[in-house]
């Protein structure tokens, strides 16, 4: 089986050396033809034709966009899943490239034109194989920058079903081009949305005794909040509340009668963000309870902490070893981001890879309209989800329903670390 994998990756290697420029020319139309969660319906037609084209028979999603498609044994032997999102940003391109978007207020902020064409390139490129010794399935999964995320969705039509473990990269700009980051263990945050709504009677800011202080009340919650919050969770499971929006009254001298809060909730511990939603509402009344104001709290639960399983990390490692070398492997940080591939841990055992997108000068960070990355990363990340499905398959052939590889329709055990 070793063997099998030296010759499909070398194969993987030779098809990816050959198809550099086309690579690069999805990646540049899907970043000129950005398109919004649940609304990628030409990137979908799009991704759809290159796979037929190969000879493979993808499947649209029950939400009307995003794929699955099988390469491989068709149904004999282990399913491993590879997961790229489609979705792009309601920001504005502010670049001055020729694939800049051409679509205005939406862009590629974060890299999914790169997953995308990543994963595409390895549907492709294991297509042209004589043997694989399972099932690659590749998930072009809709509205990644919603919440709950649009990977909700690819769990509840049964996409993992069967499958025994499942992989995904994210771009990383802070890290150079042809080096892999990996970590066990969590490796994003959770993220949830807690929004306040104080109210009180309103009065002159000369009486402040008759009235309810609303603007105090605020002020109280804003900064007592989060040190309640360090004394009630454990610290290693990295909760922390950060205030993003304020808004109360308009007068110099009037106590206004309502005033809004809007936050998030952050938290690396998949069990701690279970409680968090009670445990905040419970805190936040304890806070107001001292001011007199009346109280209305909307907690918006977004999406779990990707929590990477051990044994997924050691497949992802030998995979980028052989991808780029020892020096080209490094531990990343955890980041405090969301990212809703999360979910697929409910069913199954998950890793994520931080992909290296820097290719010189000032790194150009997530999120805004000046992300760009070095397109030599896309060859990287073909070579690495390839090897790691791969690896992820021999390391699965033969084992039982109770090991490695669940059978169809049985959701691996999940990892409750």
């Amino acid at each position: 089986m070793t063997s099998l994998v030296e010759r499909a990756g070398t194969a993987v290697d030779e098809w990816t050396a050959a198809h550099t420029q086309r690579l690069v020319a999805v990646r540049r139309h899907l970043h000129a033809h950005p398109e919004l969660a649940y609304a990628e319906f030409e990137t979908t037609s799009f991704v759809e034709k290159e796979l037929r084209d190969a000879g493979l028979s993808p499947k649209r999603l029950p939400t009307g966009t995003g794929l699955v498609v099988d390469i491989g044994a068709g149904g004999d032997g282990p399913v491993v899943v590879l997961r790229g999102d489609i979705d792009a940003l309601p920001l504005a391109d502010l670049k001055e490239v020729p694939y800049a978007s051409t679509r205005e207020g939406m862009c590629h902020a974060c890299g999914h034109d790169v997953h995308t064409t990543v994963v595409l390139g390895v549907a492709l490129a294991l297509a042209e194989l004589d043997e694989l010794p399972g099932t690659v399935r590749c998930v072009f999964q809709p509205a990644e920058e919603t919440v709950p995320g649009g990977a909700t969705e690819v769990v509840a039509a049964g996409v993992l079903d069967g499958a025994s473990r499942a992989f995904a990269v994210h771009c990383d700009p802070a890290i150079p081009v042809g080096t892999i980051g990996l970590r066990t263990g969590a490796i994003t945050a959770a993220c949830d949305r807690l929004d306040v709504v104080l109210t009180g009677p309103g009065g002159h800011t000369a009486r402040p005794q008759l009235t309810v202080d609303l603007v105090d009340a605020l002020g109280r919650l804003i900064t007592d909040l989060p040190g309640l919050l360090s004394r009630q969770v454990d610290p290693r499971s990295g909760m922390s509340v950060v205030w993003g929006a304020v808004n109360a009254g308009v007068a110099a001298n009037a106590i206004p009668q309502r005033g809004h809060l809007r936050g998030t909730v952050r938290v690396l511990d998949r069990d701690a963000w279970q409680s968090a939603e009670e445990l905040l509402r419970r805190l936040v009344e304890r806070v107001v309870a001292t001011t007199g104001a009346g109280v209305e709290i909307d907690y918006v639960r977004g999406v779990p902490p990707v929590v990477n399983d051990p044994r997924a990390v050691a497949l992802l490692r030998s995979a980028a070893l052989d991808t780029v070398g020892p020096d080209g492997v490094r531990p990343t940080p955890q980041s405090m981001g969301g990212e809703d591939f999360g979910w697929f841990a409910d069913v199954l055992p998950i890793a994520l890879a931080r992909l290296g997108t820097h290719g010189g000068g000032p790194p150009l960070d997530l999120h805004r309209g000046t992300f760009d990355v070095d397109e030599r990363a896309i060859g990287v990340g073909v070579r690495l989800l390839a090897r790691t499905a791969l690896h992820a398959l021999v390391a699965d052939v033969g084992t039982s329903s109770e090991g490695r590889s669940p059978a169809p329709g049985r959701p691996a055990p999940r990892d409750r670390r």
